[in-house]
């Protein structure tokens, strides 16, 4: 009994006041009384459509990371690259701090949070419970915020009006596997880990 309660309670994250955890109607959410913050929302998602979204992101990002983003062609020449290929750019250009910031928030963070939703996913989806099952889902929960798939879009986008200027811009095949990303991720993004 006194196990069952304690599997109940829960603290805010940012003032750490005890709750006891009730269900929620759809799309609704619960908050602390005592700060505001959000201690937790409804369920919205299925299992089914989480590992779908989650194994669709994986399919996109390897395809976002394998072709060029876009092709300038100026002159008579073409010129493209890969993400990977404009970080190891940034570096050589003495830029290791931000070739190294772009490689986390655009590459590792999101890879990582997306192995490990399916390393939690998959098993659940079999019925059975993963291994370290906790500290698979608090990984997901603090990279998380540093997974910048969009910012880099908006970055990517305001790069190719400025190049437009200097020849014909040929988006690639990367461009629109990281449109589908960001809003993959965005749906992705909408579920709670901790409803697992």
């Amino acid at each position: 009994m006194h196990h069952d309660m304690m599997h109940k309670l829960m603290a805010c994250e940012e003032c750490d006041a005890l709750y006891h955890r009730i269900s929620l109607n759809v799309r609704s959410a619960a908050y602390c009384t005592r700060c505001g913050a959000q201690l937790y929302r409804s369920r919205s998602f299925h299992v089914d459509t989480v590992l779908a979204l989650t194994l669709g992101s994986v399919v996109v990002f390897l395809m976002a990371n394998a072709f060029p983003i876009v092709t300038l062609e100026a002159e008579g020449t073409r010129t493209g690259s890969t993400l990977f290929g404009a970080i190891v750019m940034l570096y050589r250009e003495g830029m290791p701090i931000v070739s190294g910031l772009v490689l986390m928030t655009t590459i590792l963070f999101p890879l990582v949070e997306l192995v490990a939703l399916l390393y939690l996913l998959i098993p659940l989806r079999r019925g059975r419970c993963p291994a370290q099952f906790h500290l698979f889902t608090r990984v997901v929960q603090t990279i998380r915020p540093w997974g910048m798939i969009e910012v880099f879009m908006l970055g990517v986008l305001v790069s190719l009006v400025k190049l437009s200027d200097l020849g014909n811009i040929v988006p690639g095949v990367a461009l629109w596997a990281f449109g589908a990303l960001t809003v993959m991720l965005a749906a992705i993004l909408m579920f709670d880990p901790r409803h697992l």
